[in-house]
């Protein structure tokens, strides 16, 4: 089994595109509204496109109209991890991968969504992957 977590940025570069090494590894952020699944309502699991991790859960997927996918509660307590995130001149909360600590964006809690966490993870679309399965 790989431990990510000592993969070089070398090694990284060789795994992942130029753009997608740009968001996970150097927390970027892709545009709004240009991602691959923003709009997306395809039932399935969502995994970490750095090291294939299970994060999400397309049942867990709302439309907040923010430009990212939103998710209200990632699939598991442990497989993403918050840290305080100071960049940009703001405090926010970054999501990072578990397994790899990969970036995948940020969660803001209460925005007054209709959802049974009022938490928003709004992830960037390259840092995902989905398996379309059926998640009941």
């Amino acid at each position: 089994m790989v431990d990510f977590k000592f993969i070089t940025d070398d090694q990284w570069r060789k795994r992942l595109t130029e753009e997608e090494f740009r968001v996970l590894r150097q927390a970027g952020t892709e545009a709004p509204h240009v991602g691959e699944y923003t709009n997306t309502t395809t039932e399935g699991v969502y995994s970490c496109r750095a090291c294939g991790s299970e994060l999400f859960r397309s049942t867990e997927k709302f439309d907040s109209h923010c430009g990212w996918p939103s998710f209200f509660s990632p699939l598991a307590g442990d497989a993403v991890i918050e840290r305080e995130d100071r960049s940009h001149g703001m405090i926010r909360t970054e999501v990072i991968c578990a397994t790899c600590e990969s970036h995948l964006g940020h969660v803001f809690a209460g925005e007054g969504y209709d959802t049974p966490t009022d938490l928003r993870y709004c992830i960037n679309s390259i840092s995902l992957t989905l398996e379309e399965k059926p998640v009941s």
